[in-house]
């Protein structure tokens, strides 16, 4: 069995099989999922939320999450960000997220995204929910958004006592140092099926068992042999075969590892 730590479930383009996309994720063994509920704005904050409410009879278990993403964070405000904490309070919550730095498509200035972040850090902080986090650097430069987050979080998140996700990891050796100093839990998606993904490679080599999560990130980054379509949960089963074939382990080993590390990290029952 697999858990899908980490998918988009609430867009349009899933509008029209989402019921159908949870079926094939039950049928391909998975048993729950984490739906990411940034929405797009104001007035959407609550679509995990909705999501899972809708789908209260699902075939598969579903978690979901609040934050404002990078992308949007010129749109964040005190109304905004009373909005997130009212929804955090809600019992299917269970992380913050995902919130950090994007620099590759620097939608939101740079210092916004970083007030934002830590805004949210703070609410989070106060929720005692863990974070979910976004990091990607700017082109050509690995290590700009990265070194930004990882001062933010040594600031602002080292010592609390909550913990957090790099989702879809793809920093180098040295992000995946820090990242574990800092307590975190490392996520692979689909693009570590991608061949020239050396860096992520490595990551799956490396990260300590206990540490590692699998996620989708769908409908992004669909794993080989999906590559090129939209991605789904059912195909977090195709990321546990790569990091097993990576690890040089049985796949069951990978499933049966990250499912409980999932349910272990959130303190949730499994099954």
């Amino acid at each position: 069995m697999y858990v899908d730590s980490h998918c988009h479930l609430e867009g349009p383009k899933f509008e029209h099989d989402r019921a159908q996309a949870l079926q094939r994720a039950a049928d391909a063994g998975i048993e729950a999922l984490l739906a990411i509920g940034n929405g797009t704005g104001p007035g959407t904050f609550d679509c995990g939320i909705r999501l899972l409410e809708h789908k209260a009879v699902a075939p598969v278990r579903i978690f979901t999450t609040v934050g404002i993403h990078p992308h949007e964070a010129k749109i964040a405000g005190e109304p905004e960000f009373a909005e997130l904490q009212r929804l955090a309070q809600h019992p299917k919550v269970i992380a913050w997220g995902e919130i950090g730095l994007d620099y590759w498509y620097e939608l939101s200035p740079r210092d916004v995204q970083q007030a934002v972040f830590v805004r949210q850090m703070e609410l989070a902080r106060a929720a005692r929910r863990p974070i979910i986090i976004h990091c990607r650097s700017s082109k050509g430069n690995e290590e700009d958004a990265w070194n930004d987050l990882l001062r933010l979080l040594r600031l602002n998140w080292q010592g609390t006592g909550l913990r957090g996700i790099m989702h879809c990891f793809s920093g180098n050796q040295r992000h995946l140092r820090a990242s574990l100093e800092l307590g975190f839990m490392i996520s692979l998606a689909g693009n570590v099926s991608f061949p020239k993904a050396e860096d992520i490679h490595n990551a799956a080599r490396q990260i300590p068992l206990d540490r590692l999560l699998i996620e989708t990130d769908s409908p992004y980054l669909a794993p080989i042999p999906h590559r090129g379509r939209r991605n789904e949960p059912a195909y977090v089963a195709e990321v546990a075969r790569h990091v097993a074939d990576l690890r040089g382990v049985a796949i069951e080993e990978v499933a049966t590892a990250t499912t409980g590390n999932f349910y272990r990290f959130f303190g949730l029952a499994e099954g």
